[in-house]
């Protein structure tokens, strides 16, 4: 049985939630890749962090390439998950909270990747800044971090209560992965993230396997660019899409920043 308690007492939401198998990885490395491997490239060594790096696909992607990487995530059973599969030489998992990487980590990095809905799990401004000033005292000069996260700008403006549904195929009926927000006016979002078997013929068809509900903060591009600033970054690029599309605050699915 998989430990489901993190530092402080925490439960750990994701416990249940199995990622691996709930997204199509291998299309989704391929679509992310030149641009991982653009920014990456450009840092001033190949010792790289990945933040909130889940069961650790990313961080095997950049191995292979190359990379020592080291992955950081405060949900233990993903890094027991991402432990599970073997890692290229260089690979390593660190179960730790992303607002403690002054004292989680040792040496200097050549850049950094933060993916996926990651930064929304730090609710205030106070974690957002102990994160990146953290992360700074851990970069080298001129070292990038690419950051990538749900366009909450969009979602607020569209009142969108829902992320597109996946369907997984299993060998008795699909897995569906259902994710429903609640909005607030603070800017916070109540995240339902939820796994669900498709059973045609049985009774019920549909079976709730397992759900949860996560407290996130929606960050803006304007918020996150005061923070960057405070925490001496600067920011040089802003994407909408990992295929280096221009961010549009109201039609991008996704807010990409590159910063240094």
């Amino acid at each position: 049985m998989r430990i489901e308690t993190l530092m402080n007492g925490e439960r750990d939401k994701y416990s249940r939630l199995e990622y691996r198998r709930l997204i199509a990885w291998p299309s989704r490395i391929q679509r992310e890749a030149d641009l991982l491997e653009r920014v990456l490239s450009s840092g001033p060594s190949r010792r790289v962090l990945d933040l909130g790096c889940g069961t650790g696909e990313h961080a095997r992607f950049l191995g292979q390439k190359g990379y020592r990487v080291i992955g950081v995530d405060s949900s233990e059973s993903q890094i027991e998950t991402a432990r599970d599969v073997p890692a290229p030489t260089g690979v390593e998992f660190v179960h730790g909270d992303l607002g403690e990487l002054d004292s989680l980590l040792t040496g200097i990095f050549g850049g950094a990747i933060c993916l996926g809905n990651t930064l929304p799990h730090l609710l205030t401004p106070v974690r957002l800044g102990r994160f990146l000033s953290g992360l700074r005292d851990r970069l080298a000069e001129g070292a990038p971090l690419l950051l990538q996260l749900l366009n909450y700008e969009r979602i607020f403006h569209r009142e969108e209560r829902c992320l597109p549904v996946s369907l997984c195929p299993d060998e008795s009926g699909d897995i569906v992965f259902l994710r429903l927000m609640n909005l607030h006016s603070d800017g916070t979002v109540t995240f339902f993230p939820s796994t669900l078997k498709l059973r045609p013929g049985e009774d019920p068809p549909l079976e709730v396997k397992a759900s949860k509900e996560v407290r996130l903060r929606g960050w803006r591009l304007a918020e996150l660019e005061e923070a960057f600033e405070a925490a001496g970054f600067g920011v040089s690029e802003r994407l909408g899409s990992f295929d280096g599309s221009a961010y549009q605050a109201t039609e991008s699915r996704d807010l990409i920043v590159v910063a240094r």
